[in-house]
């Protein structure tokens, strides 16, 4: 049991670290930056469940970079979305141990 608490602690922990690691771009500077790849589509996707979240009580949050470089991005923001997908049932299936 004390093992779980820590694991589940720690969880969270990360959780709302890494929701502090979320970009916010407005719509007219995307339209001048750079375009983002791989590495970004990777983080935006684990980012996913949070962002959305956000993005129910304030309009300007989006959960999808708008100046993203096409398939590369899409490829990592995919991936992304199923490590964290693998992530919560790894976790789960260790909790029913």
């Amino acid at each position: 049991m004390k093992n779980n608490t820590f694991k589940l602690v720690a969880l969270t922990i990360a959780l709302v670290a890494f929701t502090g690691c979320a970009d916010s771009v407005s719509f007219t500077k995307a339209a001048t930056m750079t375009p983002v790849g791989f590495s970004y589509g990777l983080w935006h996707g684990m980012l996913l469940p949070f962002a959305w979240l956000v993005s129910l009580f304030d309009s300007d949050v989006a959960i999808y970079a708008s100046y993203n470089n096409g398939g590369w991005y899409n490829f990592g923001f995919v991936i992304g979305v199923g490590a964290l997908g693998n992530w919560s049932i790894t976790f789960r299936n260790s909790r029913e141990r």
